[in-house]
């Protein structure tokens, strides 16, 4: 499966002056995968898992040498470890903190040896040690996008038509938005698409979503103390059905902010959500005008949000185009997972979002992004509507907007203040960059 991920890897491991990677994101989201990929174009390939190989982790307690610790890792490996036709892979790496220490002392002393970590927990490690600042370089892997899933299943001619024309006919309209009624019941784990390019069976990626979920579920004893594993579960399974709103504890059940909100940091720094914060979007950076008292939340993956709030999928893949009116919440949700995978993949991006609350006079911007000098404000319509009223109220209120932008299941059209993009178009990718968190 073709990522954009694998290019920037590619990228990375030609630049001359480059620094140890580590690769950032939830568990499953394809980031050995990409790293094995890239290896395949190295004379040399090794990789060390530190929670399945526990036999390395005595390299690193002594001195973090790292010439000392390549020749050991080499006698283990039985492998040549050659700077220059060698990639080292480190995966698991919160399981050894020194070597997540080690890395700084790599691009010091040997910088012309390609190191790449990873880890699916890596961000609880990081709290603990602390990721060698201005050592390393830092990549943040996300689900596969709607392109990308196009490409790999075996759309590639309908991509160059995305990618090439403004507005496409009716007919290849209709049979685009039947492949984003498909992403939109798969979602973008890697492993489910896998099973769907694969076997074309509903039933079988309802299995990989299921497992996926469990596997979460799992993680939550490896980075909570036990008496906060109850908060973390009952999260993980209501989180998802404030989708779309103001998040509030209190809708969560008879427990108070002080006992949840640690519980949710801990799934906000696994990555398995994401906060869409307010901002009144008056001035650049929009990050200045956010209140982080006020937010939304996005689980990982749009099939992964279904699948846990037991919404049935079959209308996706019959009547794409109705459940695109009927599931507003989740083509919201989809867009915002777009955004962030098309963002800087150097660091952690920020969504925003923007509603006036004033007695009778009640709208809201879905996602308020800035470009360059300019602030868009972002309205995501499910169905096939012309109004656009908070839209319209926002750009009234706010002159660093000259225009707006509607996404919607509409072919692509411009007018004065707005231009709006189908689902699908190539521009909705690169309207960033996001504001860092």
């Amino acid at each position: 499966m073709k990522r954009l991920v694998y290019q920037r890897l590619k990228e990375w491991s030609k630049e001359t002056e480059r620094k140890p990677l580590i690769l950032r994101g939830a568990r499953q989201v394809g980031k050995s995968y990409a790293v094995q990929k890239l290896g395949e174009s190295f004379d040399n390939f090794i990789e060390i898992n530190f929670e399945f190989s526990q036999s390395f982790l005595p390299i690193f307690e002594e001195d973090l040498d790292p010439q000392r610790i390549v020749q050991q890792i080499s006698v283990l490996t039985k492998q040549k470890i050659v700077p220059g036709k060698t990639l080292l892979f480190f995966d698991e790496i919160q399981s050894c903190p020194r070597a997540i220490t080690s890395l700084r002392y790599f691009y010091e002393k040997m910088p012309e040896l390609h190191v790449i970590a990873a880890g699916s927990l890596l961000e609880f490690a990081h709290e603990l040690v602390g990721i060698p600042v201005g050592r390393v370089q830092s990549l943040y892997v996300h689900p596969v996008t709607f392109f990308e899933y196009l490409a790999a299943d075996g759309e590639e001619l309908l991509l160059e038509q995305i990618l090439k024309e403004e507005k496409l006919s009716e007919v290849v309209h209709k049979k685009i938005l039947k492949h984003v009624g498909i992403y939109l019941a798969l979602g973008g784990m890697p492993e489910v698409l896998r099973s769907w390019i694969e076997y074309k069976d509903p039933l079988k990626c309802s299995e990989k979503h299921a497992t996926l979920l469990d596997t979460y579920r799992q993680d939550f004893q490896k980075y909570a103390k036990k008496p906060s594993l109850k908060y973390l579960s009952l999260l993980f399974e209501n989180i998802p059905r404030q989708l779309g709103e103001k998040f509030k504890f209190s809708k969560i059940g008879e427990y108070r902010k002080r006992e949840l909100e640690p519980a949710l940091e801990l799934l906000l720094t696994a990555n398995i959500f994401n906060k869409v914060v307010h901002t009144s979007a008056q001035g650049i950076p929009i990050g200045a005008e956010a209140n982080p008292e006020r937010f939304k939340l996005l689980f990982i993956d749009v099939g992964l949000t279904q699948a846990l709030l037991g919404l049935e999928l079959s209308a996706w893949f019959i009547q794409p185009e109705a459940e695109l009116v009927n599931k507003g919440k989740i083509v919201e949700a989809f867009v915002g997972q777009e955004l962030l995978t098309y963002s800087e993949l150097n660091k952690k991006s920020q969504l925003y979002y923007w509603q006036r609350d004033t007695r009778g006079s009640s709208a809201e911007i879905d996602y308020v992004i800035q470009k360059q000098q300019q602030i868009l404000p972002i309205e995501v319509k499910s169905g096939k509507t012309m109004k656009l009223k908070s839209l319209h109220a926002f750009l009234k209120t706010h002159p660093h907007s000259e225009y707006g932008i509607k996404i919607s299941i509409d072919p692509y059209y411009k007018s004065d203040h707005v231009e709006s993009f189908p689902l699908y178009h190539k521009d909705t990718r690169t309207l960033g960059p996001l504001g860092p968190r």
